[in-house]
């Protein structure tokens, strides 16, 4: 069962760099925000997983906090890049 949670993890890893490909040649603003939110949500999975792996519940905590951090950053940046402030 380990075994599965390690592979997967190992797949979410090798995503997460495929994004961070987008993020850094993406052909756009927008594109790139996307990009981060994917990689965001990817980290979030992957500490799941790891907390599976390694039997701590604490990751799942950090993960939830990790969540909600990344959903406000990703509304502030698309409220910025569409008004030009934040406020």
């Amino acid at each position: 069962m380990i075994d599965i949670f390690l592979a997967s993890g190992i797949i979410l890893i090798l995503t997460i760099f495929l994004c961070l490909y987008r993020v850094i040649f993406g052909p756009g603003v927008e594109n790139r925000l996307i990009a981060v939110n994917t990689v965001g949500t990817k980290t979030i999975i992957l500490l799941v997983i790891i907390g599976f792996i390694y039997e701590r519940p604490l990751f799942i905590d950090i993960s939830i906090v990790y969540a909600m951090i990344n959903f406000i950053a990703t509304l502030a940046i698309a409220k910025y890049l569409k008004r030009g402030c934040i406020s």
